[in-house]
């Protein structure tokens, strides 16, 4: 399985922070926000990724990441998403020639977790499988509506619901075979006019083809500067109990 971490996009909801510097950059405690999607793969067992950045920062990521090999991985990449509110698809569409027919781990660079996902990494087999977390605010995401029968089925995913349907977010991660990019390319723009990852999993779920599991430890975006905050808390809390 290969892995891709989205870090493009502008950070504009964390402007002036972002002026400076690419938000997946940022500091979440003692590490740049983007050593924890590496970190989180590695220990998934996915040790060659691409990197998709995008904005007037990119040339940063090389200088932090280098080739990778102090987070244990084999093979990095990276490519540039012109467009940087193009959308989390349209990044994802960019790595076709470099996932190569394979499976693919698909997480964002402004997610940190602690849940260990190597147990369904090894299971996968095809489709696509999104990772979900309960929330106190599912209207920033991408939300599951739940069937009213089977309250294990999702029926829908809605994009930043107004008015959610659950207290569920779909969380920054997501494996996917190879007919993703298949669905890519047969989504179009939504009305932000961008390419919504939410519309590659409804399109998944429709053909009866998406599975989730709830994400069993700390999970949290850092995409604004409440959740930023609260990612910082966390792991420089949790670092305290481990030394």
């Amino acid at each position: 399985m290969k892995g891709v971490i989205l870090a493009g996009g502008l950070g504009t909801r964390l402007y002036p922070l972002t002026h400076a510097t690419s938000k997946q950059l940022l500091p979440i405690y003692d590490k740049p926000m983007i050593y924890y999607p590496i970190q989180t793969l590695v220990r998934a067992g996915v040790d060659d990724i691409m990197v998709v950045t995008g904005g007037p920062h990119a040339g940063d990521f090389i200088r932090v990441l280098r080739n990778g090999r102090q987070f244990g991985v084999r093979h990095l990449e990276y490519t540039y998403q012109e467009n940087p509110e193009g959308g989390l698809a349209q990044g994802l569409g960019l790595c076709e020639e470099f996932v190569n027919g394979e499976s693919v781990a698909f997480i964002l660079g402004d997610n940190t977790t602690d849940a260990e996902i190597r147990p369904a990494v090894e299971r996968f087999t095809g489709g696509a499988m999104v990772f979900l977390k309960h929330v106190p605010d599912p209207e920033r995401f991408g939300c599951p509506v739940f069937s009213t029968e089977d309250p294990l089925r999702i029926e829908r995913i809605e994009e930043k619901p107004a008015y959610p349907g659950s207290r569920y977010a779909v969380t920054g991660l997501y494996l996917y075979d190879a007919q993703v990019f298949e669905h890519i390319r047969a989504i179009t723009p939504s009305g932000r006019g961008q390419l919504e990852i939410t519309d590659v999993n409804n399109a998944y779920l429709r053909s009866g083809n998406l599975a989730w599991e709830e994400l069993d430890g700390f999970w949290s975006d850092a995409g604004t500067f409440e959740s930023l905050y609260g990612a910082n808390k966390y792991w420089a809390e949790k670092s305290r109990t481990e030394d």
